[in-house]
């Protein structure tokens, strides 16, 4: 990796200045230390869950945790999901169709 100086580093801090403008500089530099502090905390919490005899009642599971078992399980749920999917799909053609079809009775007749 290349070193990079005073000058390089300068140029970096300018072009970036001119892409995203002078104002939203606070609000990014605010969402990438919320985001830090995110990714920090979750880096602890996967530490103390992975260490034994560390997890206490006081810890509450993850919400991602009651998730399926098995990649078998997960494959079965996002097959419902598409063939609900589909199902709300052909609902909402067919209610289309027949309100084109009023629509198209009331002006013939």
């Amino acid at each position: 990796m290349a070193d990079l100086g005073w000058p390089e580093l300068s140029i970096i801090v300018i072009a970036f200045v001119l892409l995203f403008g002078w104002k939203k500089m606070p609000d990014m530099a605010r969402s990438l230390g919320r985001s830090a502090r995110i990714f920090k905390s979750e880096v602890d919490q996967m530490h103390t869950d992975a260490s034994p005899g560390a997890r206490t009642e006081a810890t509450t599971p993850r919400p991602y945790a009651a998730g399926p078992a098995s990649l078998a399980d997960a494959e079965a749920r996002a097959a419902a999901a598409e063939a609900e999917l589909a199902r709300r799909r052909a609902d909402a053609e067919v209610a289309r169709l027949r309100a084109e079809r009023e629509a198209l009775d009331r002006t013939t007749g």
